[in-house]
């Protein structure tokens, strides 16, 4: 079983170079004005389109979970090496769990997360209050009435 997401688009070769480093995986199909990827670990299917008026939401967020801390780490190595910048949080309170994870933004301002949960907890946030906290904004992970 695979997720499929579809999203658009306003520069097809920066999106393709940025989840190609995020995913760590080549496109499985690649035209002028589309592209796959199809990856087993997670269980995806990403297909870009070209479209000028593509717009990030500013509600929403996407995640990717891995089984070990060690796997955040490489994430961060690949993002930071492709020249991206990145949001480093480790062992941090959010959404009820313990986490380590590495943030970066795509090239249409979609936020994505690569997390490993470290334990679950009954608090939301921790002492950190603003564990989603990014640029000015707080992210959809952490959205409350504070």
């Amino acid at each position: 079983m695979r997720t499929h997401l579809h999203l658009a688009t306003r520069d097809l070769d920066d999106s393709i170079a940025f989840y190609r480093t995020l995913l760590n995986v080549e496109p499985t199909k690649r035209h002028d004005d589309y592209a796959l990827f199809v990856t087993d670990r997670p269980g995806l299917e990403l297909a870009l389109s070209l479209d000028a008026r593509a717009r990030a939401s500013a509600d929403a967020h996407f995640g990717i979970a891995v089984d070990a801390a060690e796997l955040v780490d490489a994430a961060i190595g690949r993002l930071r090496g492709a020249g991206l910048s990145v949001d480093v949080e480790t062992d941090q309170t959010c959404c009820y769990a313990t986490q380590n994870k590495v943030w970066a933004t795509d090239p249409d301002g979609r936020r994505w997360e690569t997390y490993f949960v470290i334990a679950e907890t009954e608090e939301r946030d921790g002492e950190n209050v603003d564990c989603c906290v990014s640029h000015g904004e707080a992210s959809t992970c952490c959205t409350s009435s504070r």
